[in-house]
């Protein structure tokens, strides 16, 4: 069997233009506008590290340079176009999709209630009720407002008292819901007082869940594995996929292709018929370089980063310091279809400075005037989002490629 063939660089297009990299990052960043970025991404990951913005802040405003973060609560927390729970980590995801959830709802409430027994103690199953009835009698609260005792083992730094974890465990569940956030701390409420009644009261049966998280994942990265389509929601199992991606091939729904990696090896995928269709209409991303979180969807997961673009990519935040090969938190720089450098950067809000210590072109990439240029115009910018009025090179900053 012949496989239709995607080189490199087309199906790096196609994978950017499914994530909305390839638009030009205009538009109000706000309203039904941010509300659609949202929902053609699928869902944006919160992440709590602030050394320039947060995640999720990042990640909207890498496609709607308009955007502030304000925005994003008045659609969460006012408006509820949005709600807070989990994929494959903290997510913010469009109301739309709660139905679907149920069924992370349910499965994750018969595992996690062994599984933290194990790392969190065993105290927070006598908490569950207590904490629920608390709610429902008082209203919203953080953690902090409901039990001072820890946990009756200490398990590190993630070692909660059993109120913080029958909270999060009746969050996971689905019988609660974060209602809004204070500065990064998150507020609980049940969840009927937070879900719109519209998608609070829709059921979907679980052969339908599977169905649409496996064509919804592919929709939304432009072709995928089938373990690849599980993980991007991670609501259901590498099986379920499977099951669903010899379905889909058998009535024609979905193609297998061969995707060409950035060293040359292939890659079997699963593509849809009208997206290969539809190729030649693929457009080509801005020239403009462009500033990315390390959580953004294009680069989430790490191995196929690297397939793609050649660009490896570790987090170094849990690295002693000496051991770092870039730095604390460093951002993947993106221009037109290539990722070529990588940026240590933070914001000091104290003297209005976004202070550039590092940046390292990728092995073959030539700093010169004109890539300069573009990473001022991207560095300005950010300057509102990063709370900064003016940007300032640590010297010795352009390192060597690749160094």
């Amino acid at each position: 069997m012949n496989l239709p063939m995607l080189d490199n660089r087309t199906a790096r297009r196609l994978f950017l233009a499914a994530h909305r990299l390839s638009d030009r990052p205009s538009g109000p960043g706000k309203g039904e506008d941010l509300s659609g970025v949202i929902h053609a991404l699928g869902f944006v990951q919160v992440d709590s590290v602030n050394t320039l913005a947060r995640a999720h802040d990042l990640i909207l405003w890498s496609r709607r340079t308009a955007y502030r973060p304000e925005a994003l609560r008045r659609l969460n927390d006012r408006d509820r176009v949005t709600f807070e729970h989990w994929t494959h980590d903290a997510s913010v995801i469009p109301a739309a999709f709660f139905p679907q959830w149920r069924l992370k709802f349910t499965r994750d409430r018969a595992r996690l209630r062994e599984r933290w027994k194990d790392w969190h103690g065993s105290a927070f199953h006598a908490e569950i009720e207590t904490v629920l009835r608390h709610i429902t009698d008082h209203g919203a609260v953080h953690s902090a407002e409901i039990g001072e005792k820890r946990a009756e083992k200490s398990t590190g730094w993630w070692d909660w008292h059993p109120s913080k974890t029958a909270l999060e465990y009746l969050w996971r569940a689905g019988d609660l819901a974060i209602t809004r956030r204070e500065g990064f701390r998150k507020f609980y409420d049940l969840t009927e007082r937070v879900i719109p009644p519209e998608h609070l009261n829709a059921h979907i049966p679980e052969p339908d869940v599977i169905d649409w998280a496996c064509g919804a994942a592919l929709d939304r990265l432009g072709f995928a594995t089938s373990g690849e389509l599980a993980a991007f929601f991670d609501l259901i199992t590498p099986a379920e996929a499977r099951d669903w991606a010899a379905r889909a091939l058998t009535d024609g729904r979905v193609v297998e292709a061969g995707i060409a990696c950035a060293d040359g090896t292939l890659r079997r995928v699963l593509i849809r018929p009208e997206t290969l269709d539809r190729l030649q209409d693929i457009p080509d991303p801005p020239a403009r370089l462009r500033v990315l979180s390390p959580f953004d969807p294009a680069l989430r997961d790490r191995k196929r980063a690297e397939r793609l673009f050649g660009f490896h990519y570790r987090i170094e935040i849990f690295v002693p310091e000496a051991q770092r090969r870039y730095g604390y938190y460093v951002f993947p720089l993106l221009e037109g279809d290539r990722i070529v450098a990588r940026v240590d950067m933070a914001a000091d809000r104290q003297t209005g400075s976004l202070r550039l210590r590092a940046l390292w072109p990728e092995i073959g990439v030539r700093w010169g005037a004109g890539r300069q240029a573009r990473l001022q115009a991207e560095l300005d910018r950010l300057l509102p989002l990063a709370g900064c009025d003016r940007v300032a090179f640590a010297d010795g900053w352009l390192r060597a490629p690749g160094a």
